[in-house]
């Protein structure tokens, strides 16, 4: 693999960086001194973009740049179209070459069920098919050394007892919003809670099924944040949940490490492990892994299904008309 010119600058492209983890994986992205780095945010709001650009310029180490175009992951047609205009400009050369594609933005939608404008049930389509589209339509830009970023989490695993664990379905049904049998006792709010685990069970079995389709030399891992308080991650959440996890929980963080799990992090310890993983030289020849934090771990047994991983490849490129 031929490792990266000392200077020559690089972009890395990542969703979700706006606010929460993804902000900090930005900030800390742009102080990083393994660049240059040129960060591409895809965001739906342009203003928004802009405000997030110029906050995080001026933090920005010498030589790193930022900025944002528009994307709404809830929008097929939105996403190619970004994907179009990103390829077009790193094949005429006005962008650096990509580094990293992270895919990091998600959603969780509480009570209700909702539908993107694709007729797709947004946990699900948001989280996976969104970007499920994105990796496809951008691999003619990912060329060795590059590598590829999704990030999950650890509520996808029974084991650990995080919340509703996945109830899994073809991709046609949770495109539709049905889990499997096992959850048709649930209210409409553990309904939601077990649509957004099982939406990151899908990120891994997508992670997984990556390295056998990248060209050789780039790679594709995922990322567990771990339980991060505070964030917009819930804004879809019941107003007494969202009100108690936004302003109350972030503030007994070290009681919550100690009595439900050692796991719990700020969005900037999160963001900087996850901005270790897109920029570490270390890291080039690894793929196929799980990373909790900055760690290399095991996910789910349930994760590591490779004919449920194929049948969801299949299924999502007949979801979204996906063809590769």
């Amino acid at each position: 693999m031929a490792p990266q010119t000392a200077g020559q600058a690089r972009t890395i492209i990542l969703t979700g960086g706006s606010s929460g983890i993804g902000f900090a994986a930005a900030t800390a992205i742009l102080r990083d001194e393994h660049g240059p780095w040129h960060l591409v945010l895809p965001v739906r709001d342009a203003a928004r973009g802009r405000e997030t650009v110029e906050s995080l310029a001026s933090a920005a180490a010498s030589g790193n740049t930022a900025e944002a175009m528009t994307m709404d992951l809830s929008s097929l047609e939105s996403v190619r179209t970004f994907a179009a205009e990103l390829t077009s400009r790193v094949t005429s050369e006005t962008i650096p070459p990509v580094h990293a594609l992270v895919c990091n933005a998600g959603v969780q939608m509480g009570t209700n069920l909702t539908h993107t404008a694709d007729g797709f049930e947004s946990t699900f389509a948001i989280n996976h098919l969104g970007h499920f589209v994105l990796v496809n339509a951008l691999l003619p830009v990912l060329s060795a050394p590059a590598r590829v970023l999704v990030t999950s989490s650890d509520t996808h695993d029974p084991a650990l007892k995080l919340g509703p664990a996945p109830a899994w379905s073809s991709a046609d049904a949770l495109a539709r919003g049905e889990l499997a049998a096992s959850a048709k006792p649930d209210n409409a709010f553990v309904a939601g809670q077990r649509r957004y685990s099982t939406s990151k069970l899908a990120n891994l079995y997508f992670t997984y099924a990556l390295p056998r389709r990248l060209p050789e030399g780039v790679t594709a891992n995922a990322f567990n944040p771990g339980m991060v308080l505070g964030t917009a991650l819930g804004r879809s959440l019941p107003a007494p949940v969202r009100f108690i996890s936004t302003h109350v929980l972030p503030r007994l963080t070290w009681l919550l490490r100690r009595v439900m799990s050692p796991n719990i992090n700020s969005a900037t310890e999160s963001g900087a492990a996850l901005a270790w993983l897109a920029t570490a030289p270390e890291l080039a020849g690894t793929t196929g892994t799980y990373f909790d934090g900055r760690t290399q771990a095991r996910s789910s047994e349930e994760s590591y299904d490779t004919a449920r991983a194929e049948q969801l490849w299949s299924g999502s490129q007949e979801l979204t008309g996906t063809r590769v």
